[in-house]
């Protein structure tokens, strides 16, 4: 394979190009070289979230402990990631539609794809909201204004547009914006540089040095996204081709992992460096604020760096949430709503909850993901490799999807799903504390499961026979 070949899509009809096969297998003819995954998901790499990320961990716990979560965060999801990828690979399905025969069923998949959109409402909220800031902070616009809702639309809608025909545009995309990516974060490291006395690692202290929580915090925090990275990267890991292994998958997580790494602690970086030179209210939010960031030391270059960034990762997130939605309303309504006009209603929902300015709820939103879409994957692995691999309910040479092939509601991923999300809820609430709440949810969840399999020993996976139904 020529080097070139090993980062191209095959040719395809601009109809499959835009729907993207939302709601049915991918086939053998349209899979893609591993490569080309790998570039796409390299948006996701720069997505200014890491940033923020990687300063409140810093902020939590400082060098070298930060070192600690980061490192369950690539070890924990590279091995989930390269689990569930060759699973979707292998089947040429989305998470959405394997949920259909792993344990939940045609219309209780529904709601793990609710869930799954949901996500991605708040990251593309987010990654909208750096832009916003960043023009504020350049052309002094307030954050909340009419005005900024409306540079949130457009941005938004130069989003749409590259995700309109899905993995083969953000495939152009994604390959010439990362060199612009490195070039313009180099350009502003040396003005960082320029004005700024840098703060190494050696003086990243924590904020908190004598609250013996912070540890659990900064590990709450990765937690919300150790199963999240893993499901971004099975949307497209279901193009991969089949005859790749859990060795290939595993190395597309860890390049892809590695790389948000560095961003990380680069974040932490930029954070602890400004944190002593703000005099606005709760520094921290603004140190740990992209937009703000990199508009003051970069200045109108670090406006544009911020909306070239946005536009490529929420690209990714409009695909994706597109996807989850789609399967949604296909489980319930006879007429399906196409995948693009889903981007559409998500674009117009960001543009409604704009003003609320999520960043300042980040560590409450990675709580509740933690809980709910890491419950959600440990079932889907439970069933797939204990109840069917393991105690042989089911077959794993096919998961069914299609209707007439499961039953609309499998009792056994439901019941676990929402005991286990109800656990984790009580953390939330304040019953116990909530940086364990995302951890007891995805423990019990799976095991739930798989208890409740093996006494109703399967019977719940495949369409009950005609008999049996009258």
């Amino acid at each position: 394979m020529a080097w070139r070949d090993a980062f191209t899509s095959p040719a395809t009809s601009l109809d499959d190009q835009m729907e993207s096969y939302a709601t049915s297998r991918v086939p053998s003819s349209q899979r893609w070289p591993a490569f080309a995954i790998l570039l796409i998901l390299t948006g996701n790499v720069t997505a200014m979230f890491w940033f923020t990320l990687g300063g409140q961990i810093g902020f939590l716990v400082g060098w070298p402990n930060m070192l600690l979560p980061i490192g369950y965060l690539i070890i924990v999801s590279t091995i989930l990631g390269s689990l569930i990828m060759r699973i979707a690979s292998k089947e040429g399905l989305s998470l959405v539609l394997l949920t259909r025969g792993l344990g939940f069923g045609a219309k209780g998949s529904a709601l793990a794809s609710f869930v799954y959109g949901i996500n991605y409402i708040f990251y593309f909220i987010f990654e909208g909201s750096i832009v916003s800031h960043a023009l504020s902070e350049y052309f002094g616009i307030g954050q909340g204004s009419p005005m900024a809702s409306v540079i949130f639309a457009l941005v938004g809608a130069a989003a749409l547009y590259f995700a309109w025909r899905g993995m083969h545009s953000m495939n152009i995309l994604q390959r010439f914006g990362m060199p612009i990516f490195i070039g313009l974060f180099i350009v502003g490291m040396f003005m960082l540089a320029d004005g700024h006395a840098i703060v190494g690692p050696g003086q990243w202290e924590s904020l908190s040095p004598n609250d013996p929580t912070v540890m659990a915090q900064a590990f709450s925090l990765v937690n919300g996204q150790i199963v999240f990275q893993a499901l971004l990267a099975t949307d497209y890991g279901r193009f991969s081709r089949t005859q790749i292994g859990y060795r290939g998958t595993a190395g597309i997580m860890f390049g892809e992992l590695v790389m948000i790494s560095v961003v990380m602690i680069l974040g932490a970086l930029l954070a602890f460096t400004l944190y002593p030179t703000l005099t606005q209210d709760n520094p921290e939010l603004w140190a740990t604020d992209p937009g703000f960031v990199f508009a003051l030391v970069m200045g109108f270059l670090g406006v544009v760096f911020t909306i070239i960034t946005q536009i490529r990762i929420n690209v990714m997130n409009l695909y994706s949430g597109s996807l989850a939605f789609a399967n949604t309303w296909d489980a319930f309504a006879k007429r399906p709503i196409k995948r693009n006009y889903w981007m559409v209603g998500l674009l117009i929902l960001g543009i409604a909850l704009y003003p609320i300015n999520v960043l300042q709820y980040t560590d409450t939103f990675l709580a509740v993901t933690g809980i709910m879409t890491n419950t959600w994957i440990f079932i889907l692995l439970a069933d797939y490799f204990i109840c069917r691999k393991a105690l042989k309910y089911a077959s794993t040479d096919r998961i069914e999807y299609e209707d007439h092939e499961v039953r609309k509601w499998n009792p056994c991923g439901i019941i676990a799903m929402v005991v286990a999300v109800a656990i984790g809820a009580l953390g939330l609430v304040g019953l116990y504390p909530v940086y364990y709440a995302s951890f007891a949810a995805m423990f019990v969840g799976p095991i739930l499961h798989i208890i409740l399999t093996a006494i109703t020993r399967g019977r719940f996976y495949a369409v009950a026979p005609v008999a049996a139904r009258v």
